[in-house]
């Protein structure tokens, strides 16, 4: 949908609306997103139980916004791919399950990171 122009500012102040009302879509609807939110407040609160330094709380934010943003595509592909064809399809079935195995992907390596982030702390902590 086209808006009317306006000057630089006040479409990127429009920009930033659509994407709030996105991200609230998103919270409010996908099950997928609210885990991740969820899996984001659980580990901030835990970086602080264990005093993470800056290099950690840098990582451990990529890494989260990355699994995040990948599932909200998957969400937006899985979505597009519903709107094109609502039937089962097999080639629509394949662009949803590479979609889906990216966000796995990604998860994957996000546990690695937090893996390497905690376990030596959890280690230390319990003496192990």
């Amino acid at each position: 949908m086209k808006t009317k122009k306006h000057n630089l500012v006040v479409d990127r102040i429009y920009s930033l609306g659509y994407a709030i009302k996105g991200l609230l879509l998103l919270l409010q609807t996908e099950n997928a997103i609210k885990v991740h939110a969820f899996s984001t407040i659980l580990l901030t609160i835990i970086g602080f139980i264990f005093q993470l330094n800056a290099t950690e709380w840098m990582f451990q934010f990529l890494t989260l916004g990355l699994v995040i943003s990948i599932e909200a595509l998957n969400t937006s592909v899985e979505k597009i791919a519903d709107f094109i064809q609502p039937n089962f399809d097999e080639k629509i079935g394949t662009i949803k399950d590479v979609s889906a195995g990216a966000v796995l992907f990604s998860g994957v390596f996000g546990a690695i990171v937090v893996g390497i982030i905690y376990i030596p702390k959890i280690i230390l902590y319990f003496n192990l």
